[in-house]
């Protein structure tokens, strides 16, 4: 069975509970992480004396092994929490309830009878479906035999590893198989695999005040000619009164040299006003001192 496990710190760490009429961890979680180190471990583990405390052992493994002290990763990690129960005899304390809690807290528990195993025992602590979580051989000699079965179960693959499914950007697995979904601001296509971008500028889906800019699953606001976009990057200001101004300024300009044109059209004809009375003037007095 230990072959069939990806054992490692960051892939299956394995803990094992013995346990007879009393109770003892043989190793926690946190021990070993490869299969080498665990087979030989495990080979060292020397029978506890008669009885079978099947409850006990149970509730050990749940308030004891699967803490974070011990070895088990948080709970916010999601990584199954798996009891392998193997027993070859009638429990002598109660089962049922302890075997309930332990799957009330999210702990898995699969059953393995042993030749006298009573079989209704195993079906009060496994967990459903019974026919996946329930198995029985006539001695411990031919567990191996369940090497296969448990592939299919207790080492069930992620469909949502990478290479084993089809979808286009997200996996979301869902018991042993999976769904496709998208990342935001696409939609999924009719074959639940591919997505496809939405057309962000829809009536309804954006903000925009004037003009809205596409871009692969999100969008941009931009402003009609002669407008310019606003530090909100949605609503637009024009350049109306901008215009006015230069059309404003402009005609000042124009006004002011017209002015001009004017002026020195007015101050160039009395100049010569001027210069015809002083020409004038000039003559009356040299008359005058003729005579």
């Amino acid at each position: 069975m230990i072959d069939t496990l990806d054992v490692g710190e960051r892939t299956t760490r394995v803990a094992v509970v013995n346990y007879a009429s009393t109770v003892r961890v043989e190793f926690p979680l946190r021990t070993h992480f490869d299969r080498v180190s665990l087979k030989e471990a495990v080979s060292h583990i020397a029978p506890l004396s008669a009885g079978t405390m099947t409850g006990l052992a149970i509730r050990t493994a749940m308030e004891e092994v699967f803490t974070e002290e011990m070895g088990a990763r948080p709970a916010t990690f999601s990584i199954p929490r798996v009891v392998i129960v193997v027993t070859d005899g009638r429990p002598q304390d109660q089962v049922q309830g302890v075997a309930a809690s332990a799957r009330t807290a999210g702990i898995e528990i699969y059953a393995v009878g042993v030749g006298r195993a009573d079989v209704q025992s195993l079906r009060m602590m496994a967990s459903e479906p019974l026919d996946e979580h329930v198995f029985y051989v006539e001695t411990y000699g031919v567990i191996e035999k369940l090497t296969s079965r448990f592939r299919e179960t207790f080492c069930a693959v992620d469909p949502c590893a990478p290479g084993r499914h089809e979808c286009d950007q997200i996996c979301v697995s869902n018991n042993r198989s999976y769904v496709c979904d998208c990342y935001e601001g696409y939609t999924l296509n009719p074959d639940k695999t591919t997505c496809s971008a939405m057309d962000m500028c829809a009536p309804g889906r954006h903000d925009c005040a004037q003009v809205c800019l596409s871009n692969d699953g999100s969008y941009s606001c931009g402003c009609y000619e002669g407008y310019t976009l606003n530090p909100d990057k949605k609503t637009c200001s024009g350049a109306i009164t901008s215009s006015l101004v230069t059309a404003e300024e402009s005609c000042k300009c124009e006004a002011i040299a017209a002015l001009q044109d004017s002026v020195t059209s007015r101050l160039e004809a009395l100049s010569t006003k001027l210069d015809e009375v002083s020409e004038k003037l000039q003559a009356y007095q040299d008359r005058q001192q003729i005579v």
